[in-house]
C-alpha cells in the first residue's frame, strides 16, 4: 500500500471532480440493476462513493471518500460519509451487509489491498460497477490514448477473480440517452465529446494529453457525415455493450 499515491488521488480528485454533482447524474437503470445485485442488504458500505452517485435511498449506507472535494458535493440527506480510503477502512470485521463501488477501483492506490479490506468488512455481497480494459469503444479511434489509459488504470476482468474468488460478471448496456456522464456514456451523442464542459465529468479527460488532434478530427467527421457513416449500426440501437460490468462476489 503507497500512502504517498493515496494521498496523490484524492488531490487530483479535490481538483477535477469540481463538475461531478452537475455532470455525473445516476442514470435509473444502471442504478437499478446495482440495487438488484445488492439483494435485501440492509447496510451498506459504499467504497469510493464520490458525491454519493447510486447510493440506495432505502436502506442504512455509510459512504467512504477520500477527496474533500467530492465530500464537499454531496447533497444534504445523503448517507454518512467517512474521509478514508479503500485500503485503510476504519470498520471493524463483518460490519456490513454488502458494499458497493461505482466506477472507482482503477482510482484506488493498490486495487488488490483495497478490495481485500472491503472484503474484511463485509459480510455479503461486494457488486462493483466497472469498465473491461479489452474493449475499446469509438472514441479510442479518435483518441487511441483513452486505449492505453485504460490498460494502464482498468485491472482486467481476471484480476477480479484472482482478488475475490468465485464472481458473476454480467454485461450492463448504456442506453443511448444515459444521464451519467462517464467516458462511455455518450456513445450515440458524439458532439457531447467536442464540449469541455462535459469532458470535465470525466477522469479520463484529465488524465490524457494531445486530444485536441482527435477532437478536431471528430468534429470534421461530424460536420461532414463521416461519422454517421462509420458507425451506421450504432446510430439506431437503443443500448449498446461499451465494455462496462457488473462484478458480484457474494
Amino acid at each position: 500500500k503507497s500512502p504517498e499515491r493515496s494521498t496523490l488521488m484524492s488531490a487530483r480528485y479535490d481538483a477535477i471532480g469540481i463538475n461531478y454533482l452537475a455532470l455525473r447524474t445516476p442514470d435509473r437503470r444502471i442504478a437499478s440493476a446495482i440495487e438488484q445485485a445488492l439483494g435485501d442488504a440492509k447496510n451498506i458500505l459504499n467504497v469510493g462513493a464520490g458525491t454519493g452517485s447510486y447510493e440506495p435511498q432505502d436502506r442504512a449506507v455509510t459512504a467512504v471518500e477520500p477527496s474533500a472535494e467530492m465530500i464537499r458535493q454531496r447533497r444534504p440527506g445523503t448517507a454518512k460519509v467517512v474521509q478514508a480510503s479503500a485500503e485503510d477502512l476504519p470498520f471493524d470485521d463483518k460490519a456490513f451487509d454488502a458494499a458497493m463501488g461505482v466506477l472507482t477501483v482503477h482510482h484506488w492506490a493498490d486495487a488488490q489491498a483495497g478490495l481485500r479490506e472491503v472484503r474484511r468488512v463485509t459480510r455479503g455481497p461486494i457488486v462493483l460497477l466497472t469498465f473491461d480494459p479489452s474493449f475499446r469503444p469509438w472514441l479510442t479511434d479518435y483518441l487511441p490514448q483513452l486505449a492505453v489509459l485504460d490498460d494502464d488504470r482498468m485491472p482486467a476482468m481476471a484480476r477480479y477473480q484472482e482478488w475475490l474468488g468465485d464472481i458473476d460478471v454480467t454485461t450492463v448496456p448504456i442506453p443511448h440517452d444515459c444521464t451519467d456522464g462517464f467516458l462511455y456514456a455518450f456513445w450515440r451523442r458524439p458532439a457531447a465529446y467536442l464540449d469541455p464542459h462535459i469532458r470535465s465529468g470525466s477522469s479520463s479527460f484529465w488524465a490524457i494529453e494531445g486530444a485536441d488532434e482527435g477532437l478536431e478530427r471528430l468534429r470534421h467527421d461530424l460536420d461532414s457525415g463521416e461519422w454517421e457513416r462509420r458507425y451506421d449500426k450504432l446510430v439506431n440501437l437503443d443500448a449498446y455493450d461499451a465494455g462496462y460490468r457488473l462484478i458480484v462476489s457474494r
